[in-house]
């Protein structure tokens, strides 16, 4: 199945969705911000995890910034939320061939 149609079909942030602690609209906005490091991948193509990992740093601070707006509705980014966007990241990585991410540093600079 080529790359594009694995990203595709994929439901991101699908436990979030699922649990009514976590705006829509909001966890809408987590699901752009995986998309637009899908397009970064793609766009840049990273030659090493070294490279993904500068990607995947500038995605997971857009979430810190997210996690602000999840704190004024009533919610936030806890540890549900934390473990269902770290392994979207890992899809993310090994979807790209990055299999030997580690999910810990795809998401190294969260704080949440």
């Amino acid at each position: 199945m080529p790359v594009t149609s694995k990203i595709a079909e994929y439901a991101f942030l699908k436990d979030m969705y699922a649990d009514g602690y976590f705006p829509d609209h909001l966890v809408d906005k987590g699901k752009t911000i995986l998309l637009r490091l899908c397009d970064r991948i793609e766009a840049e193509k990273p030659a090493g995890l070294a490279a993904l990992y500068v990607l995947t740093h500038a995605a997971t601070d857009e979430f810190n910034a997210l996690d602000e707006e999840f704190h004024e509705a009533g919610s936030e980014i806890e540890t549900a939320a934390r473990d269902t966007i770290a392994s979207d990241f890992w899809f993310i990585a090994s979807a790209y061939g990055f299999e030997d991410a580690d999910i810990e540093e795809l998401v190294a600079t969260r704080d949440w």
